[in-house]
């Protein structure tokens, strides 16, 4: 029932979302524009680092650590289709590039902690899974998250350089972060 609600919410919004003009840059960012090829673009909006989330473990991970690195940011819920065709592609991307500066992030919006460490485990998860349920706050500053996955890369800088609404492909993904590293 809980998901019939949220697939009627986020048809919804996405209607909403289509027929609602946004500012330009806004418009730019939302659309998920690319970074220029070796860059963030300059009107790209900065990334609020100002907070901590309980990663799995009951670790504490504060974003201002962050800062310097290239930073994909996901989205995602364990009954998401799309999220678990991903997830391979991030553990993939994260091992390639993690000595480069580049660290892969997910966050979970939908799911009680107790359904993370089974997902970590049945896809070898080799980077840091948030508890992002009731999150509004992490919500509001890299969202709005409304359909899942959602993606935002950071650049070293703390810009919010790329986001993406809904599934990616493995190929634009690394393209995406080679870019920004």
């Amino acid at each position: 029932m809980k998901r019939g609600w949220l697939v009627v919410v986020v048809g919804v919004a996405l209607v909403v979302l289509a027929f609602t003009p946004l500012p330009d840059r806004v418009s730019r960012w939302f659309s998920g524009e690319r970074a220029p090829a070796s860059s963030c673009s300059p009107t790209a909006p900065k990334a609020d680092l100002s907070f901590s989330m309980k990663e799995m473990d009951g670790k504490e991970l504060r974003f201002a650590d962050l800062k310097g690195q290239v930073v994909l940011l996901n989205f995602w819920a364990t009954w998401c289709g799309p999220c678990r065709m991903e997830t391979p592609w991030l553990v993939a991307l994260q091992e390639k590039y993690r000595g480069q500066g580049f660290r892969a992030i997910g966050i979970s919006v939908d799911d009680p902690p107790e359904a993370i460490p089974p997902f970590a485990r049945e896809f070898g998860i080799n980077y840091p899974l948030l508890l992002g349920k009731d999150r509004e706050d992490v919500q509001k500053a890299f969202g709005p998250v409304m359909v899942l996955p959602m993606t935002v890369i950071i650049g070293r800088d703390g810009r919010m350089c790329i986001r993406h609404i809904g599934p990616v492909a493995k190929e634009q993904f690394e393209s995406e972060i080679r870019s920004l590293l």
